[in-house]
């Protein structure tokens, strides 16, 4: 018999990733939410994953696994099986093939899962499907491969330090900020269309500085082609970000494609306005006009002239912000967890 009260129900998250981006975090604050209610997990990850450090001050049991192979048999079997990431979802499949666990599985990334007899199999065969947005949501309820529930990421709540920020304050001074953080990935985040907007706006708000986080593959030929602007920093990947949220005018997002966009719902936590791209699931975060102003995607102009609009009119920045803010309750790591331990009790117990 599978259990089914909070008490007992051991949940079993897979998440095979190499790096630490949005999708483990989202696996953090997931597995921390739910070890507040005493749900009992274990987590199966490389043995070179970030989340071990991540996670290390829980008592979760760490299984390491570098590939779909490994791990099936090592710990306490789990009530339920879930798979973070793509990788996660082929290790799930099998462990459910190898020990019977039910298992769901978690898509983050907007493009469309390719038809593949594999994908097929391992889609059909999980106890559910979860969205992280509405366009993820559409894309695999037009698979016809089960039914798909939409459970949005959660913020981070990040804190800040008052100490770190008035230094940041004080590097800046006489400049208002216009803030980016992302992996450095053009293709991915759009960084380009950023120096676009940077270039554009150079002479006509001459004290404004593009204040860019982040770390990746695009960082040298992002770097050697804004050489020329003193209006853009590389800041490089930082674990403060909340330190700099603080002192940021304004949020730019010009990303090529998005998943939900979770560093949006920060942001909105930090009360700074936003001006991002209309594309894949941000305009869940983001309603034009309400909460922050959407651009098209791919066009450099468009981005600048949104940010040229909220730096010309602060009050409208401070309305959006504020309407924002006031948006945030359903995307708070409580209401993700109440989400999914609903949805594990539910499969949970279909499979008494």
């Amino acid at each position: 018999m599978v259990a089914s009260g909070s008490s007992t129900l051991h949940i079993r998250h897979v998440n095979l990733a190499r790096g630490f981006r949005g999708g483990e975090r989202q696996t953090e604050l997931l597995i921390r939410a739910l070890a507040e209610r005493g749900i009992q997990q274990s987590l199966v990850c490389r043995s070179d994953s970030p989340l071990r450090k991540e996670l290390a001050d829980l008592d979760i049991a760490l299984i390491a696994a570098n590939h779909q192979l490994a791990g099936h048999f090592t710990g306490r079997r789990g009530d339920l099986v879930h798979a973070h990431e793509a990788k996660a979802v082929h290790w799930a499949y099998l462990h459910h093939c190898l020990r019977g666990t039910p298992y769901l599985l978690t898509r983050r990334v907007p493009q469309p899962v390719k038809d593949k007899s594999l994908n097929r199999r391992t889609y059909r065969a999980a106890a559910s499907r979860v969205a992280i947005s509405s366009v993820i949501e559409s894309h695999l309820c037009a698979r016809g491969w089960g039914s798909v529930t939409r459970v949005p990421s959660a913020l981070a709540q990040l804190p800040s330090d008052p100490d770190r920020v008035e230094a940041l304050r004080e590097r800046f001074k006489g400049r208002r900020i216009v803030g980016h953080i992302g992996a450095l990935v053009d293709r991915h985040k759009g960084q380009r269309l950023l120096i676009d907007a940077a270039r554009r706006l150079r002479a006509s708000h001459p004290d404004v500085l593009f204040l860019c986080l982040g770390q990746g593959e695009d960082e040298t030929v992002l770097k050697r082609e804004s050489v020329d602007l003193d209006n853009l920093i590389w800041e490089g990947f930082h674990d403060n970000v909340g330190d700099y949220l603080q002192v940021m005018d304004l949020f730019a997002f010009p990303s090529r494609n998005e998943g939900l966009g979770s560093i949006l719902l920060d942001v909105m936590d930090h009360g700074v306005p936003i001006v991002a791209a209309e594309v894949d699931g941000i305009p869940d975060i983001v309603i034009h006009e309400q909460s922050g102003l959407l651009v098209p995607a791919e066009d450099g102009k468009a981005l600048a002239e949104g940010i040229a609009r909220l730096l010309d009119n602060p009050d409208l920045g401070e309305q959006l912000a504020q309407n924002a803010r006031q948006r945030l309750d359903g995307f708070t790591p409580d209401a993700m967890a109440n989400a999914y331990l609903a949805l594990y009790r539910r499969i949970c117990q279909d499979n008494i």
